[in-house]
This record gives structure tokens, sequence and C-alpha cells, in this order.
């Protein structure tokens, strides 16, 4: 797609033969069908350009919307992340079974911690009632021999929010009153069934406008393009994809950590029992709905994304400004109206390294002296799971020495929704709660490219190399 948007190509023409190349031959490799392939791609690359998704009985014209996604501007809408049906295998839904390695123990463990008596000796190996089967585990764990085995479908084990459902014919089915966008979904489904809108297509449109764009990323950037490329090579490849600057999202971690600390100082525990963070759009979203009563104990201030755009903004109000992230939940919070006037494109790792093999840009051979200094070692932690707690507690700490500030984190929405059940339960009065929709962090968000422990490290350097040490310490931020 974004070779098509840089050649300038007619995209009602060029997608059909987009999926020519991509699935070629009249054989298929992972499908019955080679026509079924090809209409999945065809329904992956419309999403590419922003399009609803359809269903097979829907599908007519491939075309069919792509004038309309043909412009300079946003162009896609809720919601983001779509099952593209007649790709899913309708996998088996959560289950128990009893293996071959069962020996008909006599103890029969099985049987006697089942709380509903769903498990029954048969002649070879035990059985389980499924229809009785609550799928609590205990006869899992109870086997001496391993023999009782659970699982479920990929997409649904990755949801926190239990937004997965079926069908009529038992394919996945998302609930987008629950979902949150946090895109794990994406990431674990091993058939490619599960997708989200992208707007690389109308970003490059744009930039050919000749506008003013830039470009602010996401901290998390680091070691996403390879081991051997460097930070500033990656902000150089930025520009030369036709962005006028590059900043870093981790000026405004630091803005928005300061903020976070003084509201923290001033409302904990004086008018809230705790404080949430507000980094994660998927985390504020999931307290919002899964917990609406307790959302006035999120933080008010705006996230990195939106800090860094307003600062934009505010020097050059008819700039353009694209955030490059691991993050496609990004994507849904920059429609909000509030925020949409900030930041105008939202793009992924994935996306924008698209844009690099489009434009044959091989990171690694460009020359890139100067050195990048937006932000402190604090505000690029904020990649991590822990990192933005971790800022907002430095902060606190010399905004008010001798004040100790209680922190708990929480990665991935499961986690997250623990959490906030304690906290709902009074368990964490006095805490500065850190939430995080992905596991790990920033650092493991649907859009990254790079395997966790990697990037683990590479943040963990990168963040030594900054000058200023906290958020107070960064120059580029006026005290007011």
């Amino acid at each position: 797609i974004a070779r098509i948007a840089y050649e300038d190509k007619n995209p009602r023409e060029a997608i059909g033969k987009a999926i020519s190349d991509i699935i070629p031959g009249e054989v298929a490799n992972y499908r019955d069908s080679v026509f079924k392939e090809r209409a999945i791609v065809g329904e992956r690359l419309r999403l590419t350009l922003g399009l609803p998704v359809r269903t097979a009985g829907e599908l007519g014209f491939l075309a069919q919307g792509v004038d309309d996604s043909d412009v300079a501007e946003r162009f896609y809408e809720a919601p983001l992340v779509n099952v593209i049906t007649f790709a899913c295998e309708a996998c088996p839904t959560k289950q128990l079974d009893v293996t071959s390695n069962c020996r008909r123990c006599i103890a029969h463990p099985c049987i006697n911690v089942c709380p509903v008596n769903a498990i029954t000796m048969g002649k070879n190996q035990t059985h389980i009632d499924q229809d009785k089967c609550i799928k609590c585990g205990r006869c899992r764990d109870a086997c001496p021999y391993n023999a009782i085995i659970q699982y479920d479908r990929p997409c649904a084990q990755a949801c926190g929010v239990n937004a997965f459902g079926s069908d009529h014919l038992g394919r996945a089915k998302i609930n987008q009153d629950l979902c949150v966008s946090c895109g794990q979904c994406i990431q674990k489904c091993p058939f490619g069934a599960i997708a989200d809108k992208s707007e690389i297509y109308q970003l490059i449109k744009s930039m050919k406008t000749g506008k003013r764009h830039l470009a602010i990323v996401a901290p998390s950037f680091i070691s996403q393009f390879g081991p051997v490329v460097t930070p500033e090579q990656i902000f150089e490849g930025i520009r030369l994809l036709g962005f006028d600057d590059v900043m870093e999202v981790a000026l405004g971690a630091d803005i928005e950590a300061i903020k976070e600390a003084k509201e923290y100082l001033h409302e904990v525990p004086e008018h809230k029992p705790y404080m949430g963070t507000s980094c994660c759009p998927s985390w504020s979203m999931m307290v919002k709905r899964m917990f609406p009563e307790e959302d006035k104990n999120i933080s008010s201030s705006a996230t990195p994304m939106i800090a860094t755009g307003k600062l934009i903004k505010r020097k050059d109000l008819d700039a353009k400004v694209t955030f490059i992230g691991p993050c496609i939940s990004k994507k849904l919070e920059a429609l909000e109206e509030d925020v949409k006037d900030y930041v105008d494109f939202v793009i992924t790792y994935e996306e924008l390294m698209g844009m690099f093999i489009a434009n044959k840009i091989e990171l690694s051979g460009l020359e890139a002296s100067e050195d990048i200094e937006d932000s402190s070692n604090f505000g690029r932690g904020f990649a991590a799971s822990g990192g933005v707690a971790g800022a907002v507690a430095a902060v606190v700490a010399e905004l008010e020495p001798g004040r100790t500030v209680l922190t708990e984190k929480a990665n991935g929405l499961h986690e997250c929704v623990k959490l906030m059940k304690q906290a709902k339960a009074g368990k964490k009065d006095g805490y500065l709660l850190e939430g995080m929709a992905c596991p790990g962090g920033c650092l493991g968000g649907p859009g990254t490219l790079a395997p966790m422990v990697k990037a683990q490290r590479a943040l963990a350097a990168f963040m030594e190399k900054a000058q200023a040490k906290t958020p107070m310490d960064n120059p580029k931020i006026k005290r007011g």
C-alpha cells in the first residue's frame, strides 16, 4: 500500500495487482483455495487503506469504496480492530480435555477435586462432561501425570477484557463495547484473521501536498529496526521519507510526568484515595468501561503523544503531526474530539518499516551525527513497564523531599483488571498505580518488530545516554 501511494498509482487498479503479487499461482499454500487466500489478502489491504471490513456475504467489487479512501487526510473510523470472518478458523473455545497420558489411577485426584462432578472414570481413561465443566482447572493441577490439558482460542486468551465471543458459525466475534483496541489479539491470532485499520496511504498522500510534516516517535522505537541500527539513523531515515523534523515523544512524557507528580501531591489522599496513571489509552478505556466509578481516580494529565503534539501545534499550528509508535489504540485516541487537532496521523513501527521498504531506505547505511537530546532518562523509560510510575515518583521526590510514593504496576490487561479490583476494594489507598495494556509495557505493543529482551536491553542503554536524569532536569521544559 505504501508503494502504491508513493508511485501515485490508481489504488482501484493497483490493489488487484497487489493481491496477485502476494498470492501468485493457482495452488493454495495455507487455505483450501487460492481464491480464499486472495480474498483474505484483499480484505487486509482494504483495512490498510482504512476501509471497513466486510463479511463473505458482503464481498463484491474489490475496489468498492477505495475512491473514498484516496484522500490526504485521516479517513478511518471506529471500530479499529476487526475480525475478517472468513479468515477465522473457528478455533475451539476454552476447554479441558483428558489425553492418552491418563493412567486410570486408583487415587483419581481429578475426580476428587472437581467441584461439579463433571469427571467420571471410563474404560480407558477419565472423561470430562463438557456440559458440566466450569473450566476451573483444578483437575489439570491435580493430575500427577499432566494428562489433562487446557486450551483456548489464542485471541480470546490474549484478551484481558473478555471482548471475544462467537458468531452463529462459531467464528470469533469482537464485542466493540468491551474492546479497548490493545491489539494483543492481532499478535496472537495464528491465521491472520484479525487486523486493524491503517492510514499509511493517507499519510503519504498528505506528505506529497507540500505541507510541513513533523514526526513524533515513541521511546520504544529503540532497536525496532535491527540491532546494528542506531537511534540517530532511525531519525535520519524518517527525515529521508519526507518529514521536516523528528522529535522524541519522551519529551511529552517528561512534561506529563511533572504534571502527574503535582497532581498526585495535590490530590492523594486528600481528594482521591489513589491515582492511576494516564499514559496508556487502553488502560484508561478499560477503567472507564469496566470500573466507571473509579475513572475519577485516573490522572487528568494528557498522554505523552498528546503533550508532544500540543507542543508542536503551539509553535506551528499548520504543521501536520504524525505519531509513530508501538500502539494501535493511539489510532483510536487520535479520533477523540479533544485530541484530533493535535495529532493528524498515527502509524506503527511495522507501518513505518513498510514506508522504508517502499523507498528502499537501508537504515544501517545512513550517516547520522546529530545526537538525540529531547528527553530525560526517566522520560525514555515510559516505554517499559514500571517506567511511568518510576518517573512520576522521581519528580515527587524532587518536588517534595521526604514524601514516600507507594507504586504498583500492572502490565497486560488481565493484570490491570486485577489491580483495579484491588483498588476498588480499598486495598491500594495512597498508591500511584500504573497500568499498561501490553505485556512488558509499550515494548510489547502490537506494532513492534523487535523481541522483548533485545528491546529492553536497547532501551536501558538509550536511557543511560540521556543528558538529563529526571524530567525536572530537562532544559527543554519551561517551568511555570
